[in-house]
């Protein structure tokens, strides 16, 4: 029952304990009746799931005769052969089945797809999905079982139209920030708020099999009632509550061997490798020079890369020699990658939840452990997670009910990092992993190519512990009075969400001659603390009304009350000189140089919010929301503000003229809405004047010393980033509710973004400050299409569905501060996310066709500056016989013009799922059908084109322009080549539209009869997959880089700008699970 809330179930759960007592007297009557001619029939009625299904009616057609299942789905009653046994349960479709010459009739009920969407998640509370009159989505819990991905983040990627979430990497406890359709502001950002069991949270750190259902509330009718929190939309979470009357525990467990989606395929034959770096070297210097190194760890001359030659072309395979003056000399072929990855890693992943409701009380209780062996061969990433939750409830009188909902968790993950260049150990292989050096020297040391790269790995000292633990618990009580008609609730929550770090560096070393060692990063020898402590505190109070008079007229009103406070507060502390390298603790780091730092910072938001229900027979809605948000962050007179929303449905179905055969078009609803939303998202002390204290870099009389840097300018009337948006949408179900389309179009506009300020002249000695200057517009819509039907295969039922969706949105800035258009900054009349760049004609092919095209000396293919045959051709667009940016503004750039974007357009998904004689099976796709990506400087996409000792790329080979293979995709061979990593351009602008099986699942479950035998309720065993494969139009060019992996570096090690694809893989997973109810 998917798609029920909490409400929904108490009543049913009360209505099922009325029709058990009502039907067992029917029952036991009926039979007194019966004629002696007929036969005993038993059996059992389960759902899909095999899970029994207590107070089934079974009725036999045309009679009044008839009984109900135990509370173990079993039943009795007597019947002739010419008798139908109607089969009939809340939530499930009716069965008809004659008797016949049968004596068992097992029945399996097919769920309800209208009754079980009737509810819908909104906030503070639930309503019936056919009166929904704002833009709201829902998933369940089948999104989130049996899959071998370690946090909720990761599994709800795609699977709900404009809820957009951009992972940076594969990293098991990668976690990302939640967009609602589309970017809502460029001034303070932000993300969604997501809300579990209606309080603030992380999906990362919630257990996947804890959840029951996932709403995302889009438009503003739907999230106005969190006002300044709900900017960015908002993700409501609702956690599993205890099933009605019975007992059980289930455990669920899965082990899954992963490994990465694409590993990049680069030259390992150290001969090759170094014979292009030369070609790379002299080309960009005018083929006039000669390298004496391989970047700093490798040294090179011709006659050594003669003499690597011969002894390639002989066989030759020792890969380190000693020269006359004891230095060793390489000749490796190392496969640096092969080095650094395991072949497979293993993860395991266990559940255990225990259920109980004796109707007075409730609870239930779960735990999870998740493990995860890491990447790397050596010093490798370990990440493991525990979750706890404790969720109960009692009935202390018949108006009031006590609850109380208890979570923890605990995430450790071990990262291991470099001293060497400073970037993560993908960006140093880039950098130093040369194929022509060796790992180890004869004497078993590391070479200086392996100290900056894997040697760092092997030596396994360097590395980040992070400890990340939240605890969290929300007490809350339900009052019901006047019939259950009014309701008041009441909750108060407090969470600690502790972060800590402890990262140690040490030199790593190495040698380059014989028993002589040599240490690498002297200068970096310390230990580093980092620990950040959140609390949160936040409390709801409210009331809701539900009234009917003359029957046809329903209004429900809803008054309340939230207040929620947050108290940030961090310290680091830094000291050199460790006692040994594997020192753990600072206390053992004796050196002179300590640092400290901090940082704090506390806000406090409150609110009264309403929402009014009204609807005239189940026909015309009508819904009318608002909140009086205040928030700590803004001054004085600025920081109380009003965001309602009105929206309202007309289900023309329901319509005494509207006469269509269900069977075509089954139900029909439209609705159109408007709001306002706010966002608050700014530093809380955005509006006050701080003085900082720092330590000059200036020695005065021996020391430095500590100096006041005087505030930045204040903004004036600081206030509101305000999102107002329409919305209309349109709701169908067709073929008796068989299949169904949800449709929206929004307009949002964003106003008084918190951006740059004005321009001013310089004698002002300071910076502009910043403020509500900027106005944008997103427009974009968002289709969802499902089928829900089922067959007899072989005299059992075929269950099947498939649901698919697509979205679109595309965004415009309309005011803006950027009075002379640059191109550097964002300006009005911008879409976001243009690409602006230069018209690539080809390649040039002769040093005539150079000489009669225009001057391109604005960009570099050699370091003085001379163009050749093979290099890229750039269109003269403004015909000045000139290839340049102009003043590169909106009004002059140039030869420039927009040539892509990088927001994603055209999103989509589609999921198929199937059951037949206990064996199911789904799958899950999603992908965009347009997005672009131009490869930044020190991407892994350019190899040698960027430094000339760079790895290469096999799809590099045989692929760039010579005199032989003027056809060819790549220019002339030359490292620094700022006419492509500095020129964005179409000829290698690249298309990463892409379509990813995200999951694919096969399972079976026991037969009941056999899962007995071991005490068993149900018994499932199951093959899912993850990410098993993906299609691109970059993977025409190289599959180096995933298509998820392009969004820069680690975001751990690194600022992210290190170059795209230099990060964790995202990994492709194949697990074995067990699920077992008792």
């Amino acid at each position: 029952m998917d798609y029920l809330s909490t409400k929904r179930k108490k009543f049913f759960s009360t209505k099922r304990v009325l029709i058990v007592i009502l039907l067992m007297f029917i029952g036991l009557g009926a039979q007194k009746t019966f004629a002696q001619n007929k036969s005993l029939i038993t059996g059992v009625v389960s759902d899909t799931k095999q899970e029994p299904l207590v107070g089934v009616t079974i009725q036999i057609k045309g009679t009044t005769t008839g009984t109900i299942t135990d509370f173990d789905g079993k039943y009795n009653i007597e019947a002739s052969s010419s008798d139908i046994l109607v089969f009939s349960y809340i939530g499930y479709t009716t069965q008809s089945i004659k008797v016949e010459n049968k004596r068992t009739i097992n029945v399996q009920l097919q769920d309800d797809t209208q009754t079980l969407e009737e509810l819908v998640v909104v906030g503070y509370g639930a309503q019936k999905k056919a009166n929904l009159t704002g833009a709201v989505d829902q998933v369940t819990q089948e999104v989130f079982e049996n899959r071998p991905v370690s946090n909720t983040t990761q599994m709800l990627q795609g699977t709900i139209p404009n809820l957009n979430i951009k992972l940076t990497d594969g990293k098991p406890g990668a976690t990302a920030d939640f967009q609602v359709r589309g970017i809502s502001s460029i001034g303070q950002k932000g993300s969604a708020l997501v809300l579990i069991d209606g309080v603030e949270g992380d999906p990362a750190a919630l257990n996947p099999n804890d959840i029951e259902s996932v709403s995302v509330l889009k438009d503003a009718a739907s999230a106005s009632i969190y006002g300044a929190r709900g900017a960015f939309g908002v993700v409501l979470i609702t956690t599993k509550t205890p099933q009605e009357g019975k007992f059980s525990i289930n455990y669920s467990g899965n082990f899954s061997i992963r490994k990465p989606v694409d590993i990049p395929e680069v030259v390992t034959d150290g001969y090759v490798f170094a014979e292009r770096f030369l070609e790379a070297y002299s080309a960009w210097n005018n083929y006039s020079a000669v390298p004496k190194n391989i970047n700093k760890s490798q040294t090179f001359t011709l006659a050594w890369l003669e003499e690597f030659k011969r002894r390639k072309e002989q066989g030759i395979t020792k890969e380190v020699e000693i020269d006359e003056n004891g230095n060793y000399v390489y000749y490796g072929n190392t496969d640096y990658y092969k080095e650094l990855y395991k072949k497979n890693v293993f993860a395991h992943d266990h559940n255990v939840s225990i259920n109980g409701n004796t109707g007075k009380l409730s609870y239930f209780l779960s735990g999870r452990f998740n493990s995860y062996n890491g990447l790397f061969k050596y010093n490798t990433d370990e990440y493991q997670t525990i979750d706890l939750r404790a969720k109960g409830s009692i009935q202390v009188f018949d108006w009031l009910r006590i609850d109380n909902n208890m979570s923890y968790s605990t995430q450790d993950y071990y990262n291991p990092q470099n001293v060497g260049e400073g970037g993560a150990i993908w960006r140093n292989i880039a950098d130093e992993g040369h194929p022509s050096a060796p790992l180890f020297n004869p004497d078993g040391s590391l070479t200086m190519s392996a100290a900056y790269t894997i040697g760092d790995f092997i030596y396994g000292k360097n590395g980040r512990d992070i400890n990340k633990r939240l605890l969290k618990n929300t007490s809350s009580f339900n009052m019901s009075f006047l019939n259950k008609k009014l309701q008041i609730n009441g909750d108060i929550t407090f969470s600690n969400n502790d972060f800590s770090r402890m990262s140690r560096r040490v030199p790593v070393p190495y040698s380059k001659q014989e028993n002589k060692i040599i240490y690498l990063s002297e200068k970096y020898n310390d230990l580093e603390n980092y620990k950040r402590e959140i609390k949160y505190l936040a409390t709801n109070i409210y009331a809701q009304y539900d009234h009917t008079f003359y029957k046809k007229h329903n209004l429900k009103f809803m008054l309340g009350w939230n207040y929620e406070q947050q108290t940030y507060d961090g310290q680091t502390t830094k000291r050199n000189g460790l006692f040994t390298p594997d020192s753990e603790n600072i206390n053992l780091a004796l050196g002179d140089a300590i640092t400290t730092s901090g940082s704090y910072n506390k806000w406090r938001i409150a609110g009264g919010f309403f929402r009014i229900n009204y609807d005239y027979n189940n026909r015309y809605l009508l819904e009318v929301n608002g909140r009086y948000d205040g928030s700590s962050k803004f001054p004085s007179g600025e920081q109380w503000a009003f965001f309602p929303s009105i929206s309202g449905g007309w289900r023309v179905s329901e319509e005494k003229f509207w006469t269509v055969n269900p069977n075509i078009i089954s139900d029909i609803k439209v609705r159109g809405s408007y709001g306002a939303l706010g966002n608050g998202n700014i530093n809380p002390y955005s509006f006050l004047e701080l003085l900082s204290i720092e330590t000059s870099g200036k020695v005065l009389d021996g020391n430095k010393n500590k100096v006041l840097r005087t505030p930045t300018v204040l903004p004036d009337g600081l206030t509101w980033e305000t999102a107002k948006t329409t919305n209309i949408g349109l709701d169908l179900g067709l073929v008796d509710n068989k299949l169904r389309f949800a449709g929206d179009y929004f307009i949002r506009k964003t106003v008084d973004m918190y951006t740059v300020g004005k321009t001013l002249p310089e004698v002002f000695g300071a910076s502009s400050p910043k403020g509500n200057y900027a106005d944008m517009t997103t427009k974009g819509w968002e289709i969802a299409l499902s089928w829900n039907d089922n067959f007899t295969l072989a005299n059992k039922p075929f269950n099947y569905s498939i649901r698919a969706t697509l979205s679109d949105y595309k965004t415009k800035i309309d005011k803006y501060n950027n009075e002379t258009m640059t191109l550097d900054d964002y300006y009005k009349g911008q879409t976001y996310g243009e690409i602006w760049g230069y018209v690539t004609e080809g390649l040039f092919q002769s040093q005539k066709e150079i000489d009669e095209h225009a001057t391109q000396k604005l960009f570099k293919s050699s370091t003085n500056g001379t163009w050749y045959p093979g290099d890229v051709k750039i269109k003269d667009l403004d015909g000045n016989n000139v290839i340049d940016y102009g003043n590169n503004t909106v009004h002059n750039p140039g030869d420039k013009k927009i040539i892509g974007n990088t927001e994603p357009r055209y999103m989509y998904s589609f999921n198929l799922s199937a059951d037949w004689n206990n064996i199911f099976i789904s799958a899950f796709f999603q992908g965009v059908g347009r997005q672009h990506w131009y490869p930044t400087s020190e991407s892994l996409f350019w190899g040698q084109y960027n430094r000339p000792y760079n790895m290469l790329p096999n799809w590099h080979l045989n692929n760039y322009w010579t005199e032989e293979n003027k056809g060819a995709y790549l220019p002339r061979y030359s490292g620094y080549n700022q006419s492509l990593r500095g020129t964005t351009q179409t000829r290698y602008l690249q298309n990463v539209a892409y379509l990813r099986l995200k999951n694919l699942q096969i399972g079976y479950t026991i037969p009941k009869q056999i899962a007995e035998k071991v005490k068993a309720q149900n018994i499932r065993i199951y093959f899912s997959g993850e990410n098993l494969y993906c299609w691109s139009p970059l993977y025409k060019r190289t599959r180096d880089i995933d298509v998820a992996n392009i969004y820069g570096s680690d975001r751990e090690l690194t600022s992210g700008n290190s170059g795209d694809g230099y990060n964790y893989p995202f990994m492709k997973s194949f697990s074995l699970g067990l699920s077992v109810t008792f």
